[in-house]
C-alpha cells in the first residue's frame, strides 16, 4: 500500500494503477492509484462495480459508463456568481501553517462510533442546537486540528467540505456519468474565534458552506477556471473534508461478498476522509485518518479526548 502512494512510484505511470496482494487466509487486498482528474469518489465506485459485475459474469455494466466531459465545461460566456473562498490567495504574513511534506509527518486513524457521537452531539447541543454526524465530527476535526497547531489567534484559517453535486438542483447529469462532479466550497475563520467559542460555533461555520453547494456553484467555479486559468485551491491554512461514508466502497462485491473495509487508505496533510468502518468490538461507526507532525498529533489527540469526555478508540 506504502509503494501504491510513493511519489517515485506513481511517475512511472500517472494513469492508473491496480495491486491485488493475496493472504494466507484466502482473502486479499485489492489498492488502487488513480489520477483525480479522471474521476472523484462516486465515479471511482461505479467503476469497481462494473467491474465486480463482469468479475461475476454479467456481460455489460449497469448503469453504463459515459464520458461527456463537456456537460461539465463552462457556460458560454463565462459567469461567476458565488464567492470562492477556497481559491483566494492569502497576503499576510504572519501565518505559520504551511503545508508539510509526508516525511515529517505521521498518519493515525480515529475511530468515532456510537457512544462518541452521541458526546458530541450532546456538547454541541447545549450551545448550538440539533445537528447532522457529518457537521458534528466535522467541526470536532477542525477545531482539535487547529488547537493542536497553536496558531496565532488572528490567523485566518479556511474549513472545506468536498460536496458531491450529483442530485443537486440546477444540474442533470446522466446515471453512469464518472467524472468529477464535486467542489469544495470553503469558510474563513479566525484561529482564535474558530478555538475559543464552543464547539457549536464550529459547528455553524461548517454548516454555512454546505448550502451553496448546488449546481449553480458548479457553473460558477468552471467559469472562474475559465477566466483566471486553472487555478489551485488555496492551500495554506486550508482543512478539507472528504465524507465517503455514503459512496458505496464497502458494498463492492467482487463475488466474494462485501469488503471488511472500503474505502481510502490513508490521509494527506490538509485532508481527511470519512468512512465506514466496523471497530474489533463489531460497533459500526466512522474511521477518520488524520495526517499531522508527531507533536501535533499528540496535540490532536489529548484534544480529541478532552472535547469528547472519553478516549477515541484509535484503530491504526
Amino acid at each position: 500500500m506504502e509503494k501504491m502512494h510513493d511519489s517515485k512510484y506513481a511517475k512511472k505511470d500517472n494513469g492508473f494503477q491496480v495491486e491485488v496482494t493475496r493472504l494466507r487466509c484466502g482473502g486479499f487486498v485489492l489498492a488502487l492509484r488513480f489520477n483525480h482528474t479522471m474521476c472523484d469518489s462516486p465515479g471511482l465506485v461505479l467503476f469497481l462495480n462494473a467491474v465486480a459485475d463482469m468479475a461475476k459474469g454479467i456481460d455489460s455494466p449497469s448503469p453504463p459508463p459515459i464520458w461527456q466531459r463537456e456537460l461539465m465545461n463552462a457556460r458560454e460566456p463565462p459567469r461567476v456568481t458565488y464567492m470562492h473562498h477556497e481559491f483566494e490567495e492569502l497576503y499576510d504574513t504572519k501565518s505559520t501553517l504551511e503545508l508539510i511534506d509526508d516525511i515529517h509527518t505521521v498518519h493515525r486513524s480515529f475511530f468515532f462510533g456510537p457512544k462518541e457521537i452521541t458526546a458530541l452531539k450532546t456538547r454541541i447541543s447545549r450551545t448550538h442546537g440539533p445537528c447532522t454526524t457529518y457537521e458534528a465530527l466535522a467541526a470536532c476535526v477542525w477545531r482539535c486540528r487547529t488547537v493542536a497547531f497553536g496558531l496565532h489567534p488572528d490567523e485566518l484559517v479556511r474549513f472545506s467540505s468536498a460536496i458531491n453535486g450529483r442530485g443537486k438542483p440546477g444540474l442533470q447529469l446522466p446515471s453512469g456519468y464518472y467524472g468529477n462532479v464535486f467542489a469544495y466550497p470553503a469558510v474563513p475563520a479566525k484561529t482564535g474565534e474558530l478555538c475559543e467559542n464552543p464547539l457549536g460555533f464550529a459547528v455553524g461555520l461548517v454548516k454555512k458552506g454546505k448550502p451553496e453547494m448546488i449546481g449553480e456553484y458548479l457553473k460558477s467555479m468552471a467559469a472562474m477556471m475559465v477566466m483566471k486559468g486553472r487555478c489551485l485551491y488555496t492551500a495554506k491554512g486550508m482543512f478539507v473534508i472528504s465524507d465517503n461514508s455514503r459512496v458505496g466502497f464497502q458494498d463492492v462485491d467482487f463475488g466474494w461478498g462485501k469488503p471488511l473495509y472500503g474505502g481510502i487508505a490513508k490521509a494527506v496533510f490538509h485532508i481527511s476522509f470519512f468512512m465506514r468502518f466496523r471497530n474489533s468490538k463489531g460497533e459500526e461507526g466512522i474511521v477518520v485518518p488524520v495526517c499531522l507532525p508527531l507533536p501535533v498529533m499528540e496535540r490532536f489527540e489529548e484534544e480529541v479526548k478532552r472535547i469528547i469526555g472519553e478516549e477515541a478508540d484509535e484503530v491504526v
